[in-house]
């Protein structure tokens, strides 16, 4: 049985690219769900279908949710969904919606069954971690890419990584075991900012799936929500005498090769809570 709910099984398309992110735990400062959305949105990319959500999540992990404001009294269950994008040189294929709760290589191979049955050779995933840069610096993107190639091009970090992973990693592993052109991209995203939507961060991954796919993307909403980003946590930064500390040291080490030393730097954890309570002042006072 099919793990997809078709609305309708797209037909005829060229060349597609799977392109697959996931809100939760593969994705900080919801930068790789943005850049996904972005992706999708600016190739007018509409619904084909989504996965049945019985199988695959923890309900009272991830719950449904009830809108009793309509007269429908609308419900809306988690889920996968699956969107089309038709236009430029090839076709995309737009997986998207909570990280799963449960059966992750199951829904991993059906996944890859019936979308390489529609063609998809290619398989972009898209993820985003915290990590000790600067929000006024581009992000410098880890990954990795069956096509060594293509990440020699790129010049993305090799990843160093050693420890639990999200549903995206399972999906790159098993495609990449399949064969297909599999490559896996990665934000860093600014640790003491992680509970402001890091555009800057889904820009980054935005443009580099372009160069991965050839398929052509207008950032330029995307960038005009990086500026704004940045602005909003160069705003929290000034009021702050020790975040201000923090992003100078960590320009720093983004600008040279030597970073500080880890216990120069204050607790991220910590800066991030202070952040967290001045953006919610500031929203209180407004």
């Amino acid at each position: 049985m099919s793990a997809i709910i078709w609305d309708h099984l797209p037909q005829d398309l060229r060349d597609p690219v799977l392109v697959a992110a996931f809100r939760g735990w593969n994705d900080a400062g919801a930068a790789a769900s943005t850049a996904a959305a972005a992706i999708a949105g600016a190739l007018d990319a509409t619904r084909a279908g989504a996965v049945d959500p019985e199988d695959y999540f923890d309900l009272q992990a991830t719950r449904p949710h009830i809108d009793l404001t309509t007269p429908q009294h609308e419900l809306r269950w988690p889920e996968i969904e699956v969107q089309v994008a038709r236009g430029g040189a090839r076709d995309l294929l737009v997986v998207t919606g909570p990280e799963p709760s449960m059966r992750w290589r199951s829904l991993c191979t059906a996944l890859l069954d019936e979308l390489t049955a529609l063609g998809a050779a290619t398989v972009v995933t898209l993820g985003a971690f915290l990590a000790d840069v600067p929000h006024t610096r581009a992000a410098r993107l880890t990954g990795m890419s069956t096509d060594p190639d293509l990440a020699r091009r790129l010049s993305l970090r090799d990843p160093s990584y050693r420890g639990p992973t999200g549903i995206v990693g399972v999906l790159h592993h098993i495609a990449a075991a399949r064969g297909l052109r599999a490559t896996s991209l990665w934000a860093p995203a600014a640790h003491y900012a992680a509970g402001v939507p890091n555009a800057k961060a889904a820009l980054s991954l935005a443009e580099t799936f372009t160069a991965v796919t050839g398929v052509g993307v207008d950032t330029a909403p995307l960038r005009a929500s990086a500026a704004a980003f940045e602005r909003q946590v160069d705003r929290a930064v000034r009021d702050d005498s020790r975040l201000t500390d923090l992003v100078r040291q960590l320009e720093a080490a983004a600008d040279q090769s030597d970073p500080p030393r880890e216990a120069d730097l204050p607790s991220g954890d910590e800066l991030a809570e202070e952040l967290e309570r001045y953006l919610r002042e500031r929203e209180g006072d407004a």
